[in-house]
């Protein structure tokens, strides 16, 4: 029986989390963590800060936001817990952070961790390869409006993704309206939506000459990133190794 700490129990994606342990015979949430602490009801006690938990856990899983990252970070690195990281919007400080404590503990991070967005990933490298030269690159997300940074973290996963594959060095262009000129064929177009209750679209676009390339991904149900924290979960807990893992070394093993 895999023993998991959720962090972030209280939000949207941990409720989805929480939900699908219930009844597994092979997980199962040993305690939360969330600022409103144990005033909720919930199957396993909720603690207001990491430090506040006393109970074992084989992993630590994150959804919760960039503001718990450090007291996160040191909670897991005392108990020698493994980490898996699923929120977004880290500073350049706190990626560095969680590059310095994947030094001492297994720390699984990505910004998405739906299998088909990962294989997106692979599909937007090897089109850039292939089209780069010729066509331009654009990539719009859409997401819901409470979604705070923009653009989101699988968005600049493609971007990267596109520049991986691309001879050049590309540009990141996210914002058009204040720029009066023409497009340069070494940018990649970043636009971000928000409305209503999407989970999450992302499309990247190849535009050349008298034809177009479009790579979509559409999220129907947030359970698409809870199963996939779980998958992570359940390998990370396994992992002995203190390093940077993500989503490449799951489908690797898969």
């Amino acid at each position: 029986m895999t023993k998991l700490i959720l962090s972030g129990c209280l939000g949207r994606m941990g409720r989805v989390i929480s939900g699908l342990c219930e009844g597994r015979d092979d997980m199962t949430i040993v305690a939360g963590i969330d600022p409103v602490g144990s005033a909720a009801a919930t199957p396993y006690p909720v603690f207001s800060t990491p430090e506040e938990c006393r109970l074992e856990a084989d992993a630590a899983v994150d959804f919760s936001s960039p503001a718990a990252l450090g007291a996160l970070l040191t909670y897991a690195t005392e108990k020698k817990l493994p980490l898996v990281l699923a929120s977004t919007g880290y500073s350049s400080q706190q990626l560095a952070d969680i590059d310095q404590a994947a030094k001492v503990i297994p720390i699984f991070r990505s910004a998405n961790l739906s299998l088909g967005v990962n294989l997106l990933l692979e599909l937007t490298k090897r089109a850039a390869q292939v089209l780069g030269e010729d066509f331009d690159i654009e990539i719009v997300e859409r997401h819901h409006n409470k979604k705070v940074d923009a653009p989101s973290g699988t968005a600049l996963m493609l971007a990267d993704a596109a520049k991986a594959g691309l001879a050049f060095q590309p540009q990141y262009v996210y914002d058009r309206h204040s720029v009066r000129k023409a497009r340069d064929h070494t940018e990649i177009g970043i636009s971000a939506v928000r409305g209503g209750s999407i989970v999450g679209d992302h499309e990247v676009i190849f535009a050349g000459e008298q034809e177009v390339v479009e790579l979509h991904h559409h999220a129907a149900s947030r359970e698409v990133f809870a199963r996939g924290a779980l998958k992570a979960a359940a390998f990370m807990a396994q992992a002995k190794e203190p390093r940077l893992y993500n989503m490449a070394d799951i489908l690797a093993a898969i």
